[in-house]
Parts: C-alpha cells; sequence; structure tokens
C-alpha cells in the first residue's frame, strides 16, 4: 500500500554520515527571492503524491488572493532519504523556505546547527495555533529550550486494533483495557494456534521500530512523560518497569510472534495489532470483510491498573511538521507565515488534507468541528484516531534520538521480547545504554 510506504519510509532514520554535496540542478528548485516585485518563497512537500497535491492546491489558491508572493511548492527527494536530501540543501545553500514532513527528532537535528528558526518569534504563530483551535496538541511539541520549531501538520496517534470476533470466541465481550485485562485473554490463548501480538518489527532493533511498539505503550504507562529531555535521561523508570513486565509476560507465554508472516492481524491469527491511519486505505480494498465495531475495533494502549480510570490514555504521536528554514530573509520568512496563515485560518483545508491523504489534522477539535462531522460518520475508525491527537505525545526532542533509540532496543526492549532479560535488568541496562548515547 502506497501511503504505509510512504509513512514507512519517511520514518526511517539518517543514521550516519551527512551528505554536504549540493545538487547541481537544486539550485533553481529551491532558490528564494524576489522576482517581477512579487515576494518568491519555496515549499518542499513530503515525498507523497497526495501531499505534493494538496500543497499545489494550497499554493494556487492563496496567490489568486495574494499577487505579490509566489509559492513554488515542489517535492522533496527521498532518495537516499528526505532527511538526507534536506542536509544536503542546508550544507550547498539550497535550502527551501519551508518543508513539511519534518517529526520532532529530526527538528532537533536541525535547530542544534541553527538550520531552522523558531517559529513562536514570528509575529502571526500565536494567530495561527489559535486560529487552528491547535493549543493543547502543539503544547507537546514545545522543545527543551522552549521553543517551538515545528507547526505540525498532522499527528497519527498509534492506536491498538483488536480482533472482536476471535475475543468473542474466546469469552470476551469487552477489549482489554488494563494489563489485568490482557493478562486473562493470554491465558485463553495459551497453547492456541492464535497470537496476542504478531509483529516481526518487536524483535528488530532497528531505531525508529520503537515509535510502533514501545512508545506507546510507555507513553500510556506514564501519562505522557518524557524519556529525554535537556540532553538528560529522564524517562519515568516505574512506568519502564510495567511496559517491560508486561512484555516479558507475554514472552514467556509465548503468545508473542516475532517471525515472517502475512497480514496475522487481518487474517485473524494474530488477536491484537498496533495501528496508524494509514492502515485503513489498504484494508477497504485488500481485505472489505474487515468492519470496524463488528470484526475489529480500535483503542487505547493498555495501561497498568493503577490507571485503570484515567479519563484519557496517552500514546507515541505519528507526527511531523513545517520548518522554516534560517536561510529564508525576513521578506520571505513574513511571506512564508502569511501562506501558513492562509491555509490553517480555514477548517476546510484541514479537511482537504483528511481527505486527500488519510493523515489526521494535528487540531484539537476534529471530532468537535461540524466541517469534520460527515467524514467521522463514514469513517469511524478515524474518528477514534482524530479523538486521541490531543493526548499523542510526539518524537522526542534530541539530536542523538536515532542512537538512543538504536541502543535501548538492542540493550532493553529486544532482549526483553525475545525473553532474554527481565523487567529490573532491563530497565537498568536501558538507562546505562541512553546515557552512554547521550555522552
Amino acid at each position: 500500500m502506497k501511503m504505509k510506504k510512504m509513512l514507512i519510509g519517511i520514518a526511517a532514520v539518517v543514521a550516519g554520515t551527512v551528505l554536504f554535496t549540493g545538487c547541481s540542478n537544486q539550485s533553481k528548485e529551491s532558490g528564494s527571492g524576489a522576482t517581477d516585485g512579487k515576494t518568491k518563497i519555496t515549499f518542499w512537500a513530503a515525498p507523497n503524491p497526495t501531499q505534493l497535491k494538496y500543497w499545489q492546491e494550497m499554493a494556487a489558491d492563496f496567490e489568486k488572493q495574494n499577487e505579490d508572493i509566489t509559492v513554488e511548492v515542489s517535492q522533496m527527494k527521498e532518495s537516499p532519504s528526505s532527511e538526507a536530501t534536506i542536509q544536503s540543501a542546508i550544507a550547498s545553500n539550497t535550502a527551501p523556505t519551508l518543508s513539511e514532513n519534518i517529526n520532532r527528532s529530526f527538528a532537533a537535528q536541525l535547530a542544534a546547527s541553527q538550520a531552522i528558526l523558531p517559529l513562536e518569534k514570528q509575529d502571526s504563530f500565536d494567530t495561527i495555533v489559535k486560529a487552528r483551535n491547535m493549543s493543547q496538541t502543539i503544547d507537546s511539541w514545545k522543545f527543551s529550550d522552549g521553543s517551538q520549531y515545528v507547526l505540525p501538520v498532522y499527528s497519527n496517534p498509534i492506536l491498538f486494533g483488536w480482533r472482536l470476533d476471535s475475543l468473542k470466541e474466546l469469552g470476551f465481550d469487552e477489549v482489554p483495557r488494563t494489563y489485568s485485562d490482557l493478562l486473562k485473554v493470554v491465558d485463553k490463548i495459551k497453547g492456541t494456534d492464535k497470537a496476542l501480538w504478531a509483529k516481526k518489527d518487536l524483535a528488530d532493533p532497528t531505531a525508529w521500530m520503537r515509535w510502533f511498539d514501545f512508545f506507546p505503550l510507555y507513553n500510556a504507562a506514564s501519562e505522557g512523560a518524557s524519556f529525554v529531555e535537556n540532553n538528560q535521561f529522564t524517562a519515568n523508570e516505574a512506568a519502564m518497569t510495567d511496559v517491560f513486565g508486561l512484555m516479558h509476560t507475554l514472552a514467556d507465554a509465548k503468545v508473542l510472534r516475532t517471525g515472517e508472516a502475512t497480514d496475522p492481524f487481518e487474517n485473524g491469527d494474530s488477536i491484537m495489532t498496533d495501528l496508524g491511519p494509514w492502515t485503513f486505505p489498504n484494508w477497504e480494498e485488500k481485505y472489505p470483510e474487515l468492519k470496524f465495531g463488528e470484526n475489529y475495533t480500535v483503542t487505547t494502549p493498555v495501561v497498568p491498573d493503577a490507571l485503570a480510570d484515567a479519563e484519557q490514555v496517552s500514546t507515541y504521536a505519528d507526527a511531523k511538521g513545517i520548518v522554516m528554514y534560517a536561510q529564508a530573509t525576513e521578506e520571505e520568512q513574513a511571506a512564508a507565515m502569511k501562506f501558513l496563515e492562509f491555509v490553517y485560518s480555514d477548517e476546510n483545508n484541514d479537511m482537504k488534507l483528511l481527505e486527500m491523504t488519510s493523515l489526521i489534522p494535528a487540531r484539537d477539535d476534529a471530532t468537535e468541528n461540524d466541517a469534520f462531522k460527515a467524514y467521522f460518520e463514514e469513517n469511524p475508525a478515524m474518528k477514534v484516531f482524530a479523538e486521541n491527537v490531543p493526548y499523542a505525545v510526539p518524537a522526542m526532542d534530541n539530536e542523538k534520538y536515532n542512537d538512543i533509540q538504536q541502543v535501548f532496543g538492542e540493550q532493553a526492549w529486544v532482549p526483553v521480547v525475545r525473553g532474554e532479560k527481565d523487567a529490573k535488568t532491563a530497565v537498568s541496562d536501558a538507562k546505562t545504554a541512553v546515557e552512554g548515547a547521550l555522552q
């Protein structure tokens, strides 16, 4: 599926040498400035056709009302990766005025090298946040230095899918909410041909994999606590112990499957799976028999028993946004903010984003706003994701995020999933590994 492939591809992190060679033809593509009395700004859209089309339409609409500004939209290259393309453009002084497709962790790298500008210092930033009704959502994007370097475009909470038909066969009418609820299901499936969670990536130490297994569970258990902040390991160790303890129990019960499997949740072989909203267009095409509320549902991650009565549950946000590059002149900066204010002052533009891309707009009120009502009535599973946007925590704001998550996976998460370490040992080893990566 194109959407899933795109999201996974652009989530992969550049973990090595930064490319410092510019493309010979990028100078024309990326150049900003004034032409024919107009201010020209450049905008790089994500390497996904639907997002490119969306931003081209936004630019065309904006230019009709702002004849003194030209917005040139192009699709960023993703070979070898979109991150490497951006780093190369910065090094060769051919960066665009704005680009989307930036998560909080990669933004931390760019901010550390002073390649992007703090947006809260722009005059219209607060106006945009208020007009889009995203004050709660954007709060978790604030960086350790107090700045906001990214204007979130979309926020996809990572939730969990459950096979209602399989649960019913096992004698359960309710989806597990707590660890104890989950372990009751585990007791029923031990020794059967079903898995609780079948996913090869669970035992893969690659850094970005943790955004879709550990961090949703950790954010839920810690009520959204930080993991690394101000270049310090600040994780809630009690919550980590809870998560590792749960995963160790699941590994010991042999209900985790980390071998090759083709769509185990869709085929009914796995009762639970992590889900992003990009999943559903693929299901509509490939698995039309899956019906929300009939044979599957979507919920927030399970929580420790102590949080059974929590009204909201935090999770990880697969989220990206827009940054402004430091190479932009003051004139270009003002024009760029005018463009963003135009886009985000009208909720119908966010509705168009949702329809065209299946990405959840990063706003607090999507499920309450009349502009989205008809869409969510037709797409109830997507509504669950939109409801959880304000409680979804984006990636850490540390430039060493890739190294941090890599050693964490190698020294803690994967050994627990394989049944090789208990929770206490894993927490101690995780702390040592992360603090080492931060040095």
